[in-house]
């Protein structure tokens, strides 16, 4: 049977199943066999959507999965291709989508992506010139190209979205960020990895909260105890294993033969619990060498489905200091939002009341020394001695303030005056990455995530509606090293206003 994606997951009542696979350092030979071999298996076997193709996880090299995808492709089976942010640039990135909708694979999971690991040499340079949000509207943009043009063959764009946040400023910018890459043209989503159901079901609740439709795939692993040390370690970005959890599961593989047999039981489990509580479908990935696994999950599911409700408190995880989102309510059948205690340091508080006081007296176009403000940064502009402003007052104060790094197109408006270039690695202006671990960053792990302390800061004063509220447009590169100043008041930024379209008769 061959199945198409989008219209698997557009079908209503249809469960989903999609298979990952992850390529190897090999151009050929048996690790790529094996992969073409369980994708053809999964065409063949009729309950696989369609199988997803990783884009070089963790940062490190690997076979470029439009390659493998267009083989799988033409081989009868849909491909999603996973499409990150963290080796080009947008040229780059936008000559790959064109290379994709040559090659006819549509499907796209838009992804920030792992910071970078190693390559030829050492490691290798980040760019992150897009985040996830951006990169899915210019694929939304180039759709839009595209049909105008002529073509009938669009990108299915989706995206990933982290429910297993443990504290209230990451919870809360995760499910923000989801909005925005919908409001950017995602049309599906797909989870990251956890075994917390109770966070599975805060992730349906919030979208029933805020009426978001958009089918929502949850990621199940077949979780063995070399894919366990590391999860559990922490070394694989916003994927959680709790210590209860792990222990149990390094118990299960001592005995011959029976590490697998559990695998597949707790894989079959939580998979017919999330379809119980109303998943679209399951994202299967920890398959590396034979299709016969899926093939016992899927039948197994298909066994004990209709029990699904004995086994949801396996998958409850009654950890101390954890935040939910939602509550289950003392004296009704009913969840009411949850409330996390957040202190924030003095001078935390006074950076962010000093930048926003400055920034509300100087950098607010409906101020009513705006004008004034204009007509300065005009003269220095044309007498070429902005850079005046820029070394002996702009730079010393912004260095000092936020560690800036001169771009000359500020966005720290947008991340509650922090500076998303000096203060995030993946230079994030649309919300976090989803690689935080209890409110400490993907990559420098001794430091808050620059989005918790715009969270922190901001809830102190009421004001976390302005935080992720609005799609921020990329950086503009070619502003680097100018005033950010006069860029500002002079409309040249990220900022300056856009022109309707031109309206046609």
């Amino acid at each position: 049977m061959i199945h198409n994606f989008n219209d698997d997951i557009s079908t209503p009542d249809k469960f989903v199943v999609t298979l990952e696979l992850v390529p190897g350092r090999e151009s050929s030979g048996r690790t790529i066999d094996t992969i073409t071999g369980i994708a053809r298996e999964a065409q063949a076997d009729g309950r696989i959507t369609a199988v997803s193709i990783t884009d070089n996880p963790g940062g490190n090299p690997a076979l470029s999965p439009d390659a493998l995808g267009h083989e799988i492709l033409n081989d009868g089976m849909d491909v999603i291709v996973h499409f990150t942010c963290r080796d080009t640039n947008r040229v780059g990135m936008e000559s790959r989508a064109l290379q994709l909708a040559h090659m006819g694979m549509k499907n796209i999971l838009a992804l920030t992506g792992d910071y970078s690991g190693k390559g030829f040499g050492g490691a290798g340079l980040p760019v992150f010139d897009f985040d996830s949000v951006i990169l899915t509207s210019m694929l939304s943009s180039l759709n839009k190209r595209l049909i105008r043009a002529g073509h009938a063959s669009i990108f299915v764009t989706g995206c990933a979205v982290s429910p297993f946040k443990y504290t209230e400023a990451e919870a809360w910018i995760q499910y923000k960020k989801l909005e925005r890459k919908i409001e950017a043209g995602a049309s599906f989503a797909i989870t990251q990895l956890g075994y917390d159901i109770d966070k599975y079901e805060e992730l349906l609740l919030y979208n029933k909260d805020k009426k978001i439709e958009v089918p929502v795939l949850a990621s199940l692993y077949v979780l063995d105890k070399r894919s366990a040390r590391p999860m559990h370690a922490g070394r694989i970005p916003g994927v959680h294993v709790t210590e209860k959890l792990y222990n149990k599961v390094m118990q299960e593989w001592e005995g011959a033969g029976e590490g697998m047999q559990h695998a597949i039981e707790r894989t079959a489990r939580l998979g017919v619990v999330l379809k119980g509580i109303g998943y679209k479908g399951i994202h299967l990935g920890g398959i590396h060498d034979s299709f016969a696994t899926v093939g016992k999950i899927l039948d197994r599911m298909a066994a004990i489905e209709h029990n699904w409700l004995d086994y949801l408190d396996e998958f409850r995880e009654d950890e101390p200091n954890r935040f939910y989102l939602y509550k289950q309510a003392e004296t009704a059948k009913s969840v009411i939002p949850g409330k996390e205690t957040i202190k924030v340091k003095l001078t935390d508080n006074f950076h962010y009341l000093f930048l926003r006081t400055a920034h509300e007296l100087f950098f607010d176009k409906r101020a009513a020394l705006a004008p004034m403000y204009k007509k300065i940064s005009n003269s220095l502009d044309k007498s070429n001695t902005s850079w005046l402003l820029k070394v002996f007052l702009e730079d010393p104060f912004k260095k000092v303030m936020l560690s800036c790094k001169s771009c000359g197109d500020c966005g720290i408006q947008h991340v509650g005056f922090l500076c998303p270039e000096s203060g995030c690695p993946k230079h994030t202006r649309n919300g976090a990455c989803g690689g935080s671990n209890n409110g400490f960053c993907e990559v420098n792990t001794d430091k808050l995530c620059v989005w918790v302390r715009a969270y922190r800061r901001m809830k102190k004063h009421g004001e976390t509606d302005k935080l992720t509220r609005e799609f921020v447009p990329p950086r503009l590169w070619e502003l680097k090293d100018t005033s950010s100043w006069i860029n500002f008041h002079l409309e040249r930024d990220h900022q300056k206003p856009v022109k309707p379209p031109a309206r046609t008769l």
